[in-house]
C-alpha cells in the first residue's frame, strides 16, 4: 500500500503576515524579559541609570514596539494595497533595525539578545518578501 500524501492546505497572505508578526512580538518580549536576568539591568531599571532615561526616550522606545503589535490586526484588517506597501516598508525597516541592535549587543551576557536578533531579522525579512510576492488575482 503507498502511503497517502498530507494535504497542505493554503494559507491566506493576511493571516501569513499576523503570525510572522506574531512570532517577531514573541521574540520581543522574551528578548526584554530575558534582558532582566542580566547583572545590573535590575538596579539600572531602578535608579534611572538606562538607556530609557528620559520620557522622549521612553515614548520612542513605545511607538517602536507598538507598531509591530499593531501590525498583527493591520495585516487582517487592512485592504491588499495598503497592507502590501505598509508590511514591506515596515518589515524592512524592522529588519534593519534588529540586525543593528544584534550588531550593538555583541558580548557573552547579551549573546541570547543576539540570537534573537537574527531570528526577528530573519521574521521580518519574510514579512517584507512576503508582501512583495502578495498574490494577484487573474
Amino acid at each position: 500500500m503507498k502511503p497517502q500524501s498530507l494535504q497542505d492546505t493554503p494559507v491566506n497572505i493576511k493571516i501569513k503576515l499576523a503570525a510572522l508578526w506574531t512570532s517577531v512580538m514573541f521574540c520581543y518580549i522574551y528578548g526584554d524579559y530575558f534582558e532582566l536576568y542580566v547583572p545590573g539591568k535590575i538596579e539600572g531599571l531602578i535608579s534611572g541609570d538606562n538607556n530609557l532615561d528620559n520620557p522622549t526616550k521612553l515614548m520612542v522606545a513605545t511607538i517602536v514596539l507598538a507598531i509591530p503589535a499593531l501590525m498583527i490586526a493591520c495585516s487582517i484588517l487592512l485592504p491588499p494595497k495598503p497592507n502590501r506597501l505598509l508590511n514591506m516598508v515596515l518589515g524592512i525597516f524592522y529588519t534593519l533595525v534588529m540586525l543593528l541592535i544584534g550588531a550593538l549587543s555583541l558580548s557573552l551576557w547579551r549573546s541570547f539578545y543576539v540570537f534573537l536578533a537574527g531570528i526577528e531579522s530573519v521574521l521580518t525579512f519574510i514579512i517584507f518578501w512576503q508582501a512583495l510576492r502578495w498574490p494577484r488575482t487573474t
